[in-house]
């Protein structure tokens, strides 16, 4: 077992060998990662437009949708990711990465083939297994390219697949399933994964170098993971921005799957009124999913992308000041979030809704690079991808695995107790009623979810508490 406090002599002599990087090389790896990244948002993400025509179609209840869309993915993505990022520290990292995108945007096209909700289900999980492999070994690679000076706003930049691939996941996966159906959506989305993995096969470096003396040195100072975790367990930071980051991931994903549906169920005939705007205006003509997929695209996704940048931003030129600035920024952005996103889902007028919901979407994101950079930078060097698997672990888990179940959960209980009065359950909904039954059916849905909505953003309380405690912890164990 290699101790923690142990000097890294044999990473340091394996980084002398290695060849600097040209700043064209570091440009170009960067952008390749970021779209390595926004595949890994878009084949993750494009449920969330389809998920009310899946809704529908294999009938299915709000906490199915939920487990389909967090839970079944998340429970293998969070678990396979740790032993992968455990080989990213000794092995090759760009072959890990290109491995991992073919095998996820394989089994997205599989998502298309499935006719009930349990062979969803397990497509979903070959999903959350290929996508196990990317960001531990991403981040890990971006470090090791970038001066410490400019790694928030680097991750930060990886970071933009996430709004950008929802972005495009929402607007395409729309458009399509408005046209073919949500079948066709899913193969249309896995169908680029295989070329871009091999792009990144055969043209990222392994900046660890490949001579067998520096394979061996760096397998001799490899860290023990169960010394790893002990050097985190001491690592008060690690713990609160990780927990804090799980509770933003637990908002935002839980979020996901049900906002184009907040708007089928809530805003209907304004739906139909853009969509015949659009049809004006552009010569476009859109479906429900389409104009919907579009509003949130054009804005959510737009401003998300730029709150991804403006964290990075934010954190490195304040950082340079002084290193709190990685936990307040998040930190207040998490508290004035919540008076905008209830207002935004309780406005009666759907292009209100749509326009307010981009503040949300900048200041939902703005945790991204400092949370990242703030992980790497509070360990050495060779443990690195193991720290980011670790908090994927915990953001991905919480987040990513109950957020959608959650909140699916609750708009149903929520819904069921707005149909008390009438005598009815959601169970009896869609049973061949009558029209005022439907029409009360409907009501419950649209209301349930949209106080399931609310309630959820209450949760940035407990977010914005473990940022701010972090502000007393972070420039004493900042290391790297």
């Amino acid at each position: 077992m290699t101790d923690a406090s142990a000097p890294a002599e044999g990473l340091v002599a394996e980084e002398a060998e290695t060849p600097p990087l040209s700043a064209g090389y570091r440009t170009y790896a960067l952008w390749l990662l970021m779209l390595v990244y926004t595949l890994n948002f878009l084949d993750r993400q494009i449920v969330n437009i389809l998920a009310e025509d899946i809704k529908k179609d294999l009938h299915l209840a709000d906490w199915q949708l939920g487990m389909m869309t967090g839970l079944a993915f998340a429970l293998f993505y969070t678990v396979l990711g740790l032993p992968i990022a455990r080989l990213a520290e000794r092995s090759n990292r760009p072959k890990i990465i290109a491995g991992s995108i073919i095998l996820w945007s394989g089994f997205t096209v599989l998502c298309g083939f499935a006719t009930n909700f349990w062979q969803l289900v397990l497509a979903r999980i070959g999903v959350g297994i290929g996508e196990a492999g990317c960001t531990p070994a991403a981040h890990s690679l971006i470090t090791d390219y970038t001066p410490k000076e400019k790694r928030a706003s680097a991750i930060a930049f990886y970071s933009i697949g996430t709004p950008l691939g929802s972005l495009i996941g929402l607007a395409m996966g729309g458009m399509i399933a408005d046209a073919y159906g949500w079948q066709t959506a899913f193969w249309v989305a896995g169908a680029p994964g295989v070329i871009i993995g091999l792009l990144c096969f055969f043209t990222l470096i392994e900046t660890r170098g490949k001579l067998v003396a520096q394979v061996a040195a760096r397998k001799a100072n490899q860290i023990d993971f169960k010394v790893a975790l002990k050097v985190l367990a001491n690592k008060k930071t690690f713990w609160l921005i990780a927990f804090a980051a799980a509770i933003k991931a637990f908002i935002g994903y839980g979020h996901a799957p049900f906002t184009a549906s907040f708007f089928f169920r809530n805003h209907a005939d304004q739906i139909t009124e853009l969509a015949a705007t659009i049809k004006v205006l552009t010569g476009l003509s859109l479906g429900p999913a389409g104009t919907v997929g579009i509003g949130l695209s054009a804005v959510s996704g737009i401003a998300g992308i730029f709150g991804v940048w403006l964290g990075g931003f934010i954190a490195d030129r304040l950082g340079a000041k002084d290193l709190r600035a990685y936990v307040i920024v998040p930190a207040i952005a998490s508290l004035v979030v919540i008076p905008i996103y209830i207002t935004a889902v309780m406005i009666g007028d759907a292009r209100v809704a749509f326009l307010l919901l981009a503040l949300p979407a900048i200041l939902g994101s703005l945790w991204y690079g400092p949370v990242y950079a703030t992980a790497q930078s509070i360990v050495e060097p060779r443990m690195r991808a193991t720290t980011a698997a670790v908090l994927l672990f915990i953001i991905n888990l919480v987040g990513l695995g109950l957020g959608p179940l959650f909140v699916g959960i609750l708009s149903d209980l929520l819904a069921n107790n707005f149909l008390g009065a009438t005598g009815l359950t959601l169970a009896d909904c869609g049973k061949g009623m009558l029209a005022v039954n439907k029409g009360a059916c409907a009501v419950a849905e649209a209301e349930g979810l949209r106080w399931a909505l609310v309630w959820s953003m209450a949760f940035n309380f407990v977010a914005f508490a473990l940022f701010w405690l972090a502000r007393k912890t972070i420039r004493e164990e900042m290391v790297s």
